[in-house]
């Protein structure tokens, strides 16, 4: 059984994904105790995405002033890589009201860049559950769609595939229906992939 971390603040966030018109964006809420996996693994959940790739955050280290990498990072070495691994970065230590963007890539080979935008940190409500999702604005494009200009495609209706996304609606989100997963047991299934 997995012993939850105790919390007294939690972190608001507003996601927008970039170049989409309108925007797909979502606002959520998540313990101050979050790792950067964990926020990874909400942003996922309340997108709508489904966690096939890989993705990474690039935000200013408020210790050094230089922008850093968290995500995945890579074991075999086969790139000059200094991404930091997200599920050993907290959140709190790197935003604060005066550091709070980061950008957010999902999906390297589509390329989906998202603004990660700390709006509040507020002190915890007990009769939540959190992570929780309090609101959003359409649905995310389908995975591998052919990133924004085939998302466009979609919403015109003349994507090459268009018969796969007929029951694609864009305008379609309402945040009770979103469900988190356990970012405990999505870690482990990724590094026993890896």
């Amino acid at each position: 059984m997995r012993i939850k971390k105790k919390f007294d603040n939690v972190y608001q966030f507003k996601i927008i994904l970039k170049d989409t018109h309108p925007p797909v964006w979502r606002r959520i809420q998540v313990p101050e105790t979050y790792t950067f996996w964990e926020l990874h693994v909400t942003i996922q959940d309340a997108m709508g995405w489904e966690d096939y790739h890989l993705h990474e955050f690039r935000l200013k280290n408020p210790s050094t002033g230089i922008e850093g990498c968290i995500g995945i990072p890579d074991k075999e070495g086969d790139f000059d890589d200094d991404t930091l691994a997200g599920w050993e970065q907290k959140i709190t230590e790197w935003f604060s009201r005066r550091n709070n963007k980061a950008h957010y890539t999902y999906d390297f080979g589509d390329g989906w860049e998202h603004t990660v935008t700390l709006e509040k940190i507020l002190p915890r409500d007990k009769n939540l559950k959190y992570p929780i999702c309090l609101d959003g604005h359409r649905a995310c494009p389908p995975e591998d769609c052919g990133s924004i200009p085939g998302y466009e495609d979609i919403c015109q209706g003349k994507h090459e595939f268009q018969e796969e996304y007929r029951d694609y609606d864009p305008e379609h989100f309402e945040p009770q229906e979103v469900c988190f997963g356990d970012p405990e047991e999505r870690l482990k299934l990724r590094l026993d992939f890896m």
